[in-house]
């Protein structure tokens, strides 16, 4: 970290812990500079970040001032998909994104991959290493089918902050979340079934619908307290569900967290209509929030929700380690996973078990939640900045992840193509719908470091938008 960053840092924190308020005058330039002995420009380029941010502001003549945090002037408006079961297609955008050659010429806004960067991480790729020389045999064979006990004590014990009281044998262990996602679906569903969706949803859930032959029922989606009860109720009175796949806390690609009632609500929906729930928690570690919201799971008492969760936007996608809490449906998750990968690889559950016994995980999601309630405010500003007027933008409870509505009739697969000329890609909103809505709807990462040359991808995806949009009034005025 430069220690421009540190500066700001730590006045953030000050602000964030009260010591500093909203209103208050904050230290001068020159009071800072001897505080931390650092320069001038040092100092100057730390409450720049902070102006960037929307977080303070200069007073000619009077210093910084605290400003208050704001929510987005524009939050998305609630989403009103079709209202009937529906095929799910996209696969063609799906895999040009995720199917993308690795290059560092390439800037990927839009991938939702976690920053991997930070040293926090080390003393995991120590224990990779480590448990390599040192596992011998153990860790070049298959591992139970229900995964290492050590991993699974630890996610226990992980569980109890999200209100769960699990027993070790309650979980398994999958190879990522994806995994455990499918493993849901196909031990609940059939081909030609209906499973009801939060929508926008996460377009990896989508693709394994389309696979298996199922039909997705979306449901209205509030950007600030999740999926519609209401609009659920009619499509569970109306069609044959065979479950509810939702991601309620940290959202993706929406940001938002059910509150708690509407979480306990919903799982007592399930119940009056005895379907099952499917709940993906993968962010939920990541939330801005303290305590840690609950899941639904924690509401459960008859074992009718399916948890799904991983350390893959935690920690890092290439250890694919996941798992899940299959509750009364246990036994034919157990058999799903054998003909799916059969055990899942050793040596990463072992680093992974180490990593979080040794305090290291608590560690890093600590200074990973600084890091991104930080990086979304700063994008925030940024997309106020440079993106046109009117510009619906999501509010993340936590993860990383922002979702942005654009104004007129600009079309983000297009977009997307402009912006490869540039070696910029986004996510276009149509691949998180089963029937492609959402064309004019994008998902940015904020998890990157966000350096002046992702500042300078930011405004060219915002002045593209801007020259699109131009182009189609004239468009409509000719």
């Amino acid at each position: 970290m430069n220690r421009y960053e540190q500066v700001a840092v730590v006045l953030r924190e000050r602000m964030e812990h009260g010591i500093y308020r909203v209103g208050d005058r904050l230290p001068s330039i020159r009071a800072l500079c001897r505080e931390f002995e650092v320069s001038v420009s040092t100092v100057q380029t730390a409450y720049g970040r902070l102006e960037d941010a929307a977080l303070v502001e200069a007073r000619p003549k009077s210093g910084y001032y605290v400003l208050p945090r704001q929510t987005p002037t524009v939050l998305p408006a609630p989403t009103r998909p079709a209202q009937r079961p529906l095929e799910v297609s996209q696969w063609d955008q799906v895999l040009d994104l995720v199917a993308a050659p690795g290059s560092d010429e390439i800037l990927m806004l839009g991938n939702g991959i976690p920053d991997l960067e930070s040293p926090t991480l080390n003393p995991l790729k120590r224990a990779l290493a480590g448990l390599h020389r040192r596992s011998g045999r153990h860790g070049l064979n298959y591992d139970t089918l229900i995964g290492s006990l050590e991993l699974r004590h630890e996610i226990t014990r992980l569980a109890t902050a999200s209100g769960c009281l699990l027993h070790p044998d309650d979980v398994l262990i999958t190879t990522g979340c994806q995994e455990a996602l499918s493993i849901a679906i196909r031990t609940l569903a059939s081909p030609g079934e209906v499973v009801a969706v939060d929508s926008p949803s996460f377009y990896g859930t989508m693709q394994i619908l389309k696979a298996l032959g199922l039909k997705a029922l979306e449901i209205p989606t509030d950007p600030c307290t999740g999926i519609s009860l209401e609009a659920l109720e009619l499509a569970l009175e109306q069609w044959p569900i065979r479950a509810i796949q939702v991601t309620p806390t940290c959202n993706n690609p929406l940001g938002y967290t059910m509150p708690a009632s509407r979480k306990r609500a919903l799982v007592a929906l399930a119940q009056r209509f005895d379907v099952a729930i499917i709940e993906d928690d993968i962010y939920g570690d990541l939330a801005f929030t303290t305590p840690r919201p609950k899941t639904l799971k924690a509401f459960d008492d008859d074992g009718r929700v399916l948890l799904c969760s991983s350390f893959s936007k935690t920690l890092t996608p290439g250890l694919r380690v996941g798992w899940i809490a299959p509750g009364r449906y246990r036994d034919q998750v157990m058999h799903m996973k054998y003909v799916s990968t059969g055990a899942s690889a050793t040596l990463p559950q072992l680093a992974v078990a180490e990593f979080i016994a040794k305090g290291h995980y608590a560690h890093h999601l600590r200074e990973m939640i600084r890091q991104y309630q930080r990086h979304r405010d700063i994008l925030l500003g940024w997309v106020e900045q440079h993106f046109p007027a009117g510009t619906g933008v999501s509010y993340p409870q936590g993860g990383f992840l922002l979702w942005l509505e654009l104004p007129g009739d600009v079309d983000c697969v297009r977009l997307n193509e402009r912006l490869a000329v540039s070696n910029i890609r986004i996510a276009p909103g149509s691949l998180f719908s089963a029937s492609g809505k959402y064309r004019h709807c994008l998902r940015l990462n904020y998890a990157l470091s966000l350096t002046p040359t992702v500042a300078v991808a930011v405004r060219k995806v915002g002045e593209t938008v801007t020259q699109m949009m131009a182009e189609a009034e004239t468009t409509t005025v000719t």
